[in-house]
């Protein structure tokens, strides 16, 4: 049997126009994934599993954009390539990609949601059996082998740079000394007060406790940073000083900490051993502290009523409290609508404590609040106290501790703090 040559490239055309016809203008993988590519760069290495990649990355179900990284995270997506959670699923479509590669990928969303996201079932606004559109952009690709030369190479460079002449212990770690501490030693169990800068080998700086402003108290011995840290700080007295190179074996490894530390990274420590405390002695003092604060929240919640009772006869305040002791007094009455339970509704305001100290102002930054009423968004007192409101009104809002932040440390709300809001309500959906 002679068959024409022609009906063979015939037939072969209209396969691939039927596996493609359900996207028009995507490609097929035999796995069932559609692509389309947009762009193609001159680089041949793909990712692959274990990689960490770098790329832009956006996805939307039907018109509606659900992430888009330019915006939501103002960087770069940076992860290590996992393997594929399914068949056609959007890691597959990450390793046909080069570094400077661009290409639009249609992904189911049952699967999406529950094997790759990992969540219990899609969303409620997402059709079953219905796809999500991923836009990937690949900005760069980096096998583990080649990061960990990237952080050899740059360790290098800095003990020359530096002038480093301290020869690295078993771990890894340069134990450099600044200053020789006199004080006490440091071992397991004792507490210990540091101050430390983190830094990356080109100067990045990555947590300070001196711009925070007050030093980091741990138990040694207990996990509290890297294990480069803490054996440095093993070595090291009360008052002394010292300087630790930590590759990222005994640092934050190939996983690295967020943005602020890369996979592979070795990090500096400049340390400095403000105090050392035995465990029996730091238990004292925590005991006093907490008697001392507890006494101190027993006399915030005695003054709290005198003190809003002279309140309210200063500023000739005479309405009755509700049943819960919010006091509401209307300055304006508003004409629009009316606020009520499950309505989204828009708030400008100023908190004051009763002294007058402002702790809290929508005004000042010229910035409405929204909140939706009556689902335990806000503090009881607001939930109460905005839905006796229409739109346009104005009230003052005296809101006591059981409606407010009760015995909570606020910062600058103490506990057992009665709070004033001045509040206009703007609108109401």
């Amino acid at each position: 049997m002679i068959v024409n040559p022609l009906v063979i490239v015939m037939l072969v055309a209209l396969t691939m126009l039927a596996c493609s016809s359900k996207y028009p203008g995507y490609d097929k993988t035999a796995t069932g994934l559609y692509y389309k590519l947009y762009k193609v760069s001159k680089d041949t290495i793909k990712a692959k599993q274990g990689d960490w990649i770098s790329l832009n990355m956006s996805y939307k179900y039907k018109d509606s954009t659900l992430f888009d990284s330019k915006t939501a995270m103002q960087a770069p997506v940076r992860f290590q390539l996992p393997a594929s959670d399914f068949k056609g699923d959007i890691y597959e479509g990450i390793r046909m990609l080069s570094a400077g590669d661009s290409a639009d990928f249609i992904i189911n969303a049952d699967s999406l949601f529950t094997k790759t996201f990992r969540q219990p079932k899609r969303p409620p606004f997402v059709d079953s059996n219905s796809v999500i559109h991923f836009y990937i952009t690949m900005l760069s690709i980096d096998s583990p082998v080649t990061m960990m030369k990237k952080e050899e190479d740059a360790l290098k460079k800095y003990i020359e740079e530096k002038k480093v002449t301290a020869a690295p212990t078993a771990s890894g770690l340069y134990f450099i000394e600044t200053l020789t501490g006199k004080g006490a030693k440091i071992d397991t169990g004792v507490w210990v007060k540091a101050h430390f800068n983190v830094s990356l080998v080109d100067g990045k700086k990555v947590f300070s406790t001196l711009e925070r402003g007050e030093p980091m108290e741990f138990e040694y011995g207990k996990k509290f940073d890297t294990p480069g840290f803490e054996e440095g700080v093993s070595r090291m007295l009360k008052g002394g000083k010292a300087i630790l190179v930590v590759p990222s074996q005994i640092a934050f490894g190939e996983s690295g900490r967020g943005a602020m530390v890369p996979p592979y990274s070795t990090v500096i420590y400049d340390v400095e051993i403000i105090d050392v405390v035995s465990k029996a002695d730091h238990d004292k003092i925590e005991a006093a502290k907490k008697k001392e604060e507890g006494a101190k929240l027993e006399t915030n919640k005695k003054q709290e009523g005198d003190l809003m009772k002279k309140y309210l006869v200063d500023h000739k305040i005479t309405g009755k409290p509700t049943a819960s002791g919010l006091i509401y007094v209307e300055k304006v009455k508003g004409t629009g609508t009316k606020a009520a339970a499950g309505k989204k509704v828009k708030v400008h305001y100023t908190g004051t404590l009763l002294n007058g100290t402002k702790f809290d102002s929508s005004r000042d930054r010229n910035e409405p609040f929204e909140f939706t009423l009556g689902q335990g968004q806000v503090i009881k007192g607001w939930d109460e106290g905005i839905a006796m409101m229409n739109v346009g009104g104005k009230a003052t809002l005296v809101i006591p501790s059981n409606i407010a932040y009760g015995e909570r440390d606020m910062g600058q709300i103490p506990p057992y703090s009665t709070l004033v809001f001045d509040v206009e309500l703007m609108d109401v959906k």
